[in-house]
């Protein structure tokens, strides 16, 4: 293996870049000195040489060098998540094959396998998918592959999103509405599942900000504004409990936080109640110091005598009161929280939590390796939880969807505790029933599974277990799994061995429908291509090529049908075509009489990248209005349908199929906004790039379409397209830029296309 040449960069760089580079790596170094041994650092400087040389010619959105990013994400894998040396050395290289022509050879060549296998599960695949399925769900599927041999991949790809979210205000609005829901949809609710409270909450915020801007803002000011009196409260109601945990030689330290802005806004939304009235806004948490981990049941009298001090002093509601020591969530999350009447008539959360519990409950699944030494089943509901990763990922048949949506649902629910006959302790996503419990023993007694004994009582298969059933499985030979079965399984594991058993089966129906099909086609004179085919899908409403076989060969679709779908696809084509046969001149009345109406003060969509005015429908399932947020979705038959920011379709449509969402905003939105374009020219030097940017960008505001520059010999000479209000503030531009040290000269070009 050849060895990776590093240029020297430091000419790509202006010297208060390279002063923020060094800053940023040397920060790494420090929190990361706990964790160092034998060539750690010298690893640590190569992947960082490696990425710096890489990364050279590249630039954010915003306008900093890329380097930043890897740099980044590195300091959150070892300060926040709390990841050590090879974490660090995947952060920094984690976008290395992916951007430049590096590969995973090289990898392994100069960091090992290791390395090289974290780095190929956090580098995306290529989007060569059909239609019909999900890039984002292929890269999150690859992801998992890794993780259920590492985890570090997903916690790394974690820092990667969470930095991709803090600075996110650089970035096109339709990209910020793609990377918030995506983050909502998946990765919120993987931070969670994954104990990383701190890393999900502040992912739920940022997508909120974006997503729901003005909502974000109003509880973020009602909060800063009540911060003292919440800190006066606090006070005053820990002076009783401070003084009783200090006569019981109880060594301990409050934390007193507000509760996240999403979770406020997502109780008012649920609720339909104002932010006054949201009782619980913020919680107390009394953490227990010097307390030894290997010493478990220790460490649960403490927390139960810290809770009977608290409820001592003020009355408990016996409803809220929630025992996660004794058994820990599937995320090893430990703590006890109950809800108390304060002297004041206001009810308080109170979580009573070790030390070592409350770094679990910070760090999550990281933190855990610290302490897995001390007690191998500290770590026990999360390697429970890889284990059924694993087994979901077995399933090598589920399309990419499928999987995502059955992963997705075991995330953010809460768990189950059921019981074997012989006392075995399984824990089951909640709303588990009897053939979820049985496929959880094993596949083959889930397939044959008849009934259950719960308790000494039969029940059917479908019946829902609750915490503490302890259940018997019954089963018989001539027992196999059925379509129906796929009504009331709610684990992974469960749904994807009924599925890998239904597809032996299905495949005869398949090749039968493929056949109904083809010959159908071939009667009504349609071509059997890709183009009719996903077409097809989408007017049946199939997920799949396969999905739609099957219903045909199932007999669920009559052949006759895809007579009625000619006749639809006919007489749209034939309305297309009318369409188009209208002269010119008609187009250019249609185009006058929009000018006109947005001159009157109509609101007018403009839709794409150029902001033009294009055909489109709206939505039905949302109604957007003039000054709603909107974005524009390209359908397959329907042509551009616009949806609202806030439409209940819009997680799955931003998510699923982000290559397909188009950039819309209202013209009164646009405080009429014009392109122009304007012609640079000076000598080239380290810097200037970021000085035309800051310019733009921040110092006037400006949106700019597109960047096209060109150095020769020391000169540079370029174009950039930017959206301006007017004439004056076209000029202002200029003359800023004209000051720019280095620039020639700067003019506009009045002949370019719009």
């Amino acid at each position: 293996m050849a060895k990776i040449a590093v240029k020297k960069v430091d000419e790509f760089y202006s010297e208060a870049e390279r002063k923020i580079i060094k800053s940023k790596y040397r920060d790494i170094l420090k929190m990361a000195k706990p964790y160092l041994q034998g060539d750690d650092l010298k690893q640590i400087r190569k992947a960082f040489d490696i990425s710096m040389d890489a990364h050279k010619e590249m630039r954010r959105k915003s306008g900093e060098p890329y380097i930043y990013h890897p740099l980044d994400v590195a300091m959150i894998c070892v300060e926040e998540i709390g990841l050590g040396p090879t974490a660090i050395v995947c952060a920094l290289l984690h976008d290395v094959v992916e951007d430049t022509e590096l590969t995973l050879d090289d990898i392994e060549g100069q960091f090992g396998p290791k390395v090289a296998k974290i780095i190929d599960g956090l580098t995306k695949i290529a989007e060569n998918f059909e239609q019909s399925q999900s890039a984002q769900a292929e890269n999150f599927r690859k992801m998992l592959l890794t993780l259920s041999e590492d985890v570090r991949v997903i916690l790394i790809k974690l820092a990667d999103r969470l930095h991709n979210m803090r600075t996110l205000q650089s970035m096109a609005r339709n990209s910020q509405l793609k990377i918030a829901h995506e983050t909502i949809y998946i990765y919120a609710p993987l931070a969670h599942r994954l104990g990383l409270y701190q890393i999900k909450s502040e992912l739920e915020d940022l997508y909120l900000k974006y997503n729901e801007p003005e909502a974000y803002a109003e509880i973020a000011k009602k909060l800063k504004s009540r911060k003292k009196k919440r800190e006066e409260f606090i006070n005053t109601f820990m002076e009783p409990i401070s003084k009783r945990l200090k006569a019981a030689n109880i060594d301990f330290y409050i934390k007193g936080r507000p509760k996240h802005i999403y979770s406020i806004w997502n109780k008012i939304r649920k609720q339909n109640t104002s932010f006054e009235n949201i009782y619980d806004l913020f919680a107390i948490r009394i953490i227990l110091k010097d307390i030894s981990p290997t010493a478990n049941d220790r460490e649960k009298a403490a927390c139960w005598l810290a809770y009977s001090i608290v409820t001592d002093e003020y009355k408990p509601n016996p409803d809220r009161l929630k025992d996660w020591i004794s058994t820990p969530r599937s995320n090893g999350y430990e703590s006890l929280h109950t809800t108390v009447m304060s002297h004041t008539g206001v009810w308080v959360e109170v979580q009573i939590r070790t030390e070592r519990m409350d770094e679990v409950a910070e760090r999550g699944y990281a933190a855990h390796w610290k302490y897995k030494g001390a007690d191998t089943s500290l770590n026990k509901p999360l390697d429970q939880w890889i284990n059924q990763v694993r087994e979901t990922l077995e399933s090598k048949d589920n399309s990419a969807m499928e999987f995502l949506e059955d992963f997705r649902g075991n995330l953010y629910n809460e768990d189950v505790f059921v019981f074997s006959p012989k006392g075995d302790l399984k824990v089951l996503r909640k709303g588990a029933t009897v053939l979820d419990f049985a496929y959880e023993i094993h596949t083959e007694i889930g397939s044959k599974c008849t009934a259950g004994k719960l308790n000494g009582h039969l029940v059917p298969i479908s019946h829902v277990l609750a915490n503490g059933d302890q259940l018997e499985i019954l089963t018989t030979k001539t027992q196999k799994p059925s379509e129906d079965w796929l009504r009331f399984v709610v684990t992974s594991k469960a749904k994807a061995r009924i599925k890998d058993a239904l597809k032996e089966e299905n495949k005869v129906y398949i090749g039968d429908g493929k056949d109904i099909i083809t010959k159908k086609l071939k009667i009504l004179g349609l071509e059997n291509n890709l183009e009719t085919l996903n077409q097809l899908r989408a007017y049946f409403n199939k997920k799949d090529y396969n999905d739609l076989y099957y219903f045909f060969g199932k007999g669920y679709i009559q052949p006759d049908e895809i007579r009625r779908f000619k006749q639809e696809r006919e007489s749209h084509e034939n309305k297309r075509k009318k369409a188009d046969l209208k002269d010119e001149a008609y187009k250019n009345a249609k185009n006058f009489e929009r000018a006109v109406k947005k001159n009157n003060g109509e609101d007018s969509l403009l839709i794409g990248d150029d902001l033009q005015v294009l055909d489109y429908t709206l939505s039905k399932c949302c109604s957007p209005i003039p000054g709603d947020d909107v974005f524009g979705f390209l359908t397959v038959n329907e042509g551009i349908k616009v949806h609202r920011t806030s439409c209940p379709n819009s997680q799955q449509l931003l998510t699923t199929y982000g290559n397909r969402v188009i950039k819309a905003r209202w013209s009164s939105q646009m405080e009429k906004a014009h392109l122009a374009t304007i012609h640079m020219k000076g000598i080239d030097r380290m810097g200037i790039i970021q000085d035309i940017s800051t310019i733009i960008s921040e110092e006037l505001h400006i949106n700019m379409r597109g960047v096209n520059v060109n150095t020769d010999g020391g000169v540079f000479e370029g174009q950039i397209k930017v959206f301006v209000f007017d004439t004056k503030h076209l000029d202002k531009l200029i003359k800023k830029l004209g000051k720019i040290k280095g620039v020639d000269n700067v003019s506009r070009i009045r002949n370019e296309a719009a």
